[in-house]
């Protein structure tokens, strides 16, 4: 869930969390004399970039100052549970959709209905994000700070010497029975200490020197969001059963169970490196040659942007069999504490922040984060591209139609500490498929104790 995307250790911090209703203090602040909003972020990248925002907030708003803090995400659940507990948590946040249940069904957000109808807030200019941030009440708690999906990142070089052009990346299918021209490319991709490649005679699988694709098996949340989990939707594959509050994740659908099996098989036969094989970051790989290609997030498009050493280029996922995406994206979203002392305050500065004119400032700082108001996106794109880097790919993900939301479901964090161990042990070949129906049977339970 990036841009710096949630792991399993902030996962791990959230859990902790225990029925906090009560625990906040109310009121407000408005004396007339200058308040200071605390906000938070875990993306060290964006609290730099929205830190440039503060001098025009400021200056339009002189009784009100903004101090933003950074805490690494190993911390930041942690240190705002223990907020939310002794009463001192910020008065604004960037949160991931992942507990929004959590946090909201304790009382810890504040809804934002009020101020959205007062202020005549048009929640239409976001292109992605809005729905996924109304909790089961039907109240709005959040607005979308950005949106993250996936991309192919691609060494030039290493596939024009394969006979692949930039068009040909473009055009990519996969089906998860093993189809498509996803796979055939990855295979041909891949190159053995003897220069054989992987779709040729005498290829060795225990001796590859290029990786067609980078490893697909990342298993940072319950359904692979981050590597295999963006393939599935794109051709009709969704593990929970619905898209908002799930009743059970569907881990034994004959589909989801051969697009595992198709990913592990990758591994198994040499043609993406191991899990955790590498101690590289993704662009390094690419940028050095060890594999060609590799499934990367779009917080990363800034990254690869400025390799020096490699071409890197950037094409769409690849499509279902029928040749249209759906591309799974998440929004982390700007939260108010229901405890804070300064609400008023701190909803004109969070509609600030959520305001194009923000959005765009922010953005084309650092690139750090892909906005989710389309005129900042294209700001974004346009601005990368006099810099010489293609982000067009990611505009038209936002124009297209292609973006479907992540799923919003109950239970997030325990359901995350709980699959990703049996995610890892079937990747590294310690567990079966019989793993799968009971991993199902857990979810269910598991997503119902949530509620």
């Amino acid at each position: 869930m990036k841009r710096t995307r949630l792991t399993r250790t902030a996962a791990l911090a959230a859990a902790v969390l225990t029925t906090l209703a009560g625990c906040s203090g109310g009121g407000s602040a408005d004396s007339g004399e200058t308040t200071t909003v605390n906000w938070w972020t875990w993306s060290p990248d964006q609290a730099i970039a929205y830190q440039q925002c503060v001098p025009a907030f400021e200056k339009a708003n002189p009784n009100i100052k903004v101090k933003i803090t950074n805490y690494n995400v190993s911390d930041y659940f942690t240190k705002l549970t223990a907020g939310f507990v002794s009463g001192d948590a910020p008065d604004g946040f960037m949160n991931s959709v992942t507990f929004l249940q959590s946090y909201a069904g304790q009382g810890q957000l504040l809804p934002l209905d009020d101020y959205i109808a007062k202020d005549k807030l048009d929640l239409g200019q976001f292109a992605i994000g809005t729905e996924g941030w109304k909790y089961k009440d039907g109240k709005q708690y959040a607005l979308p700070m950005d949106w993250a999906t996936g991309a192919l990142y691609y060494n030039k070089d290493l596939l024009a010497k394969a006979g692949y052009t930039d068009k040909d990346v473009a055009a990519l299918d996969w089906t998860y029975d093993g189809g498509g021209s996803f796979w055939t490319m990855i295979k041909h991709l891949t190159v053995d200490a003897a220069g054989k490649r992987g779709d040729q005679p005498g290829f060795r699988a225990d001796a590859v020197k290029t990786y067609g694709l980078g490893n697909l098996e990342s298993t940072g949340d319950p359904f692979g969001q981050n590597a295999w989990g963006w393939l599935l939707p794109n051709d009709g594959i969704n593990i929970p059963d619905k898209q908002q509050w799930a009743t059970v994740f569907n881990y034994n659908d004959p589909k989801v169970v051969k697009s595992v099996q198709l990913v592990r098989a990758l591994t198994n036969d040499g043609f993406t490196p191991k899990l955790n094989q590498f101690t590289t970051a993704n662009s390094q790989q690419v940028g050095s040659g060890k594999v060609a290609m590799v499934v990367g997030g779009t917080w990363e498009a800034a990254t690869y942007a400025a390799l020096k050493d490699a071409k890197i280029g950037v094409a769409p996922l690849p499509a279902g069999a029928d040749g249209k995406r759906a591309l799974m994206t998440n929004a982390n979203g700007n939260n108010m504490w229901a405890g804070s002392k300064h609400p008023d305050q701190t909803w004109q500065w969070i509609k600030y922040q959520e305001s194009e004119e923000c959005q765009t400032t922010a953005a084309k700082f650092n690139g750090s984060f892909f906005p989710s108001i389309a005129a900042s996106m294209k700001a974004l794109a346009d601005q990368q591209a006099g810099k010489g880097a293609d982000f067009s790919v990611f505009n038209n993900y936002l124009t297209s139609g292609e973006l479907v939301p992540c799923p919003v479901y109950n239970n997030g964090a325990a359901l995350t500490n709980a699959m990703i161990p049996q995610f890892e042990a079937y990747f590294t070949n310690k567990a079966d498929e019989s793993i799968f129906p009971k991993m199902q049977e857990q979810s269910r339970t598991m997503l119902a104790e949530g509620k």
